[in-house]
């Protein structure tokens, strides 16, 4: 498959005053064109420090990008100005944020919003770039996009205003969506909805898409491919299939573990003991070793390789190889 994004040694750190927060230690990821990939994890592993540093969104002080490389259609995004990065983000890397009321300008409306962003990226003029953003609007099956056009954020539902925002990551048709955990601040069956959009508009488009989520059950849902985060590091990648029926790493077992399972009875859930380091003072070796029950001494004190279980199925473990 053809690499459309293609991320190496990525460290992101944050300088508080109570120390450096290691967000990202060497993360190495690939979404080819075409396919959904989930990026998973607990709250505070780094999902959402990924898409913002190949956003580069990252704001210093406090964050900084130390190291790595993300190249974009083979352009390494680090190295262009800050000029060319805004011609990129926005017309080809778009991306869905967590709430959508802090992501729209409430003083504006929201047809003027994706109108601008249809302006900024596309040469048309406004009644063009009106057609587009109603275009857009029925795309993500707003109701009534033209009233919705001349209304303000707070005059909207929340799955309302996702819709919106949907539109607005797409209006330029990017190679690459990123939606972090988009449907976060909505109800189950809103939820259901907005992920169909999302899964929908995006084949519709042919674009990428990393999607970033703490609910394997939407990854099954509508990822081709997982890559499971902790504490900075990727620790397993694979198809969904590899990952849900094949789990290597005993974090990713652990995750799984703790899915409720229809078909077993049980009076008490599997937990992953312990909780999430503290980055600034991470754990020596693999970061994940305070809280798994196979650590061995090697897990202390180096931090593991990548390890092929199976084609396009690699995991960092040394129960895996590499444990000397």
């Amino acid at each position: 498959m053809e690499d459309l994004l293609k991320v190496r040694g990525l460290k992101t750190y944050f300088y508080t005053y109570e120390g450096v927060v290691k967000a990202l230690e060497g993360i190495n990821l690939d979404i080819y064109k075409g396919e959904s990939l989930g990026l998973v994890g607990e709250t505070g592993c780094g999902k959402s420090v990924t898409a913002l540093s190949i956003m580069r969104l990252i704001q210093w002080p406090p964050g900084k990008i130390i190291d790595g490389e993300i190249h974009f259609n083979g352009k390494d995004l680090l190295k262009i100005s800050e000029e060319e990065m805004r011609k990129i983000r926005g017309a080809e890397i778009s991306m869905i944020f967590q709430e959508p009321m802090s992501s729209l300008n409430p003083v504006f409306t929201i047809g003027s919003q994706i109108m601008e962003a249809i302006t900024l990226h596309q040469n048309v003029n406004k009644k063009e770039a009106e057609e587009k953003a109603i275009e857009m609007l029925n795309l993500v099956r707003m109701p009534d996009p033209e009233k919705v056009m001349n209304q303000y954020p707070h005059e909207l539902s929340g799955g309302m205003q996702q819709r919106a925002m949907i539109a607005m990551a797409l209006s330029c048709r990017p190679s690459l969506l990123i939606a972090d955990e988009p449907t976060t601040a909505l109800d189950v069956t809103v939820q259901a909805q907005i992920l169909d959009v999302i899964q929908r508009v995006n084949k519709e488009l042919d674009s990428s898409m990393l999607l970033i989520t703490h609910d394997l059950g939407v990854v099954a849902q509508i990822c081709d491919r997982v890559a499971v985060m902790y504490a900075g590091y990727i620790v397993e990648i694979g198809t969904v299939k590899q990952i849900f029926k094949n789990p290597q790493h005993p974090y990713t077992k652990g995750l799984m573990n703790a899915i409720p399972k229809i078909h077993v009875k049980t009076k008490r859930l599997e937990v992953i003991r312990g909780v999430v380091p503290n980055l600034i003072t991470p754990p020596s070796g693999c970061r994940f070793h305070p809280r798994c029950d196979h650590a061995m001494d090697v897990c202390k004190k180096k931090v593991p390789p990548v390890t092929k279980v199976e084609e396009g199925h690699y995991v960092a473990c040394f129960l895996h190889g590499g444990a000397k």
